[in-house]
């Protein structure tokens, strides 16, 4: 992949990145509105409950920004280190950091005999690359590059803010449609009974504000997933752009395909930022559209395929 492809790609997704969030924020408010209309039966209801709703995805969103990383990593067990407990890891990473024009991160270490890496961190300046133990002993010096550079790769394109951003809007709406949902059922037969017969057009709305609280939550996690899973595929060739060496990130790849050691910290909440799925393999089941890593195999192929 030439240079200036790769910086084009690069581009494109942080561009997009925005995009999605503006389309998201859109989508919640128009939805927010309507749930709220249907619900309490003006507008001004509808416009009060969407204020609310924003200014609770607002406030999770900044804790998200300026806490999450932290959260992350006391949820993964992940202990600081400094570069006398290990220098070669160190090196590794001020070479990449280095070659990227990038800020040195904070090393962590997960005690865990798995085989797994994430980054996390709002920008460059606030950057933590997490690795395990096992990673750490069982991959040799080009492969853990590759597995660094991968990381790097993410901090550089800001793949943790946006899964910040996106996961707090997304997780706001399946709660917004969740509580308009269950109001509904267990609470809305009075409002249903006046409505019927005598007011069809809000009979309409609120039959309309049901099936988007259905499948609105259902699309918005599709597309959460299929980010994610393109987010992966160009770290994987940033990590290449950076080490001039495929095979390195490849194999590493193909011992964690292999790894049969489960990493007992993750959960459904931290698995989208690992390097590899955690929980349980992609390369087991057939690929899903909720899948947030990629198959390693179509991975690999992709690794081998470019050039430098």
């Amino acid at each position: 992949m030439a240079v200036e492809t790769f910086h084009t790609l690069i581009a494109r997704n942080k561009r997009n990145t925005w995009l999605l969030i503006v389309l998201f924020g859109m989508v919640f408010v128009g939805l927010g509105m309507l749930i709220g209309t249907a619900w309490i039966g003006d507008r001004r209801g509808g416009m009060g409950l969407a204020v609310i709703a924003g200014t609770v995805a607002l406030v999770l969103t900044l804790a998200s920004y300026y806490g999450g990383g932290a959260v992350l990593l006391g949820l993964s067990r992940a202990r600081r280190i400094v570069k006398s407990d290990d220098p070669q890891l160190f090196n590794v990473v001020e070479e990449l950091c280095l070659a990227g024009g990038l800020p040195m991160p904070q090393i962590y270490l997960i005690d865990d005999t798995a085989m797994n890496a994430f980054a996390t961190g709002r920008d460059p300046r606030h950057a933590t690359v997490a690795i395990t133990t096992g990673l750490r002993t069982r991959l040799t010096r080009d492969e853990l590059t590759g597995v660094i550079a991968h990381e790097l790769s993410h901090v550089r394109h800001y793949d943790i803010l946006f899964a910040t951003l996106i996961a707090v809007m997304v997780g706001v709406l399946v709660m917004l449609c969740d509580v308009f949902l269950r109001s509904r059922w267990w609470g809305g037969s009075r409002r249903d009974s006046r409505d019927r017969g005598s007011q069809g057009g809000a009979v309409i709305l609120v039959v309309v504000a049901i099936v988007l609280a259905i499948i609105t939550p259902i699309l918005a996690k599709i597309i959460q997933m299929a980010i994610s899973r393109q987010r992966e595929y160009l770290a994987d060739a940033g990590a290449v752009e950076l080490t001039r060496n495929p095979d390195g990130l490849a194999h590493a790849l193909a011992k964690l395909s292999d790894d049969p050691e489960v990493l007992e910290v993750a959960n459904r909440a931290t698995a989208p930022l690992y390097i590899v799925h955690p929980i349980k393999k992609t390369e087991e089941r057939s690929a899903s559209i909720f899948d947030t890593h990629p198959p390693i195999k179509d991975r690999i192929a992709r690794l081998m395929s470019l050039t430098t």
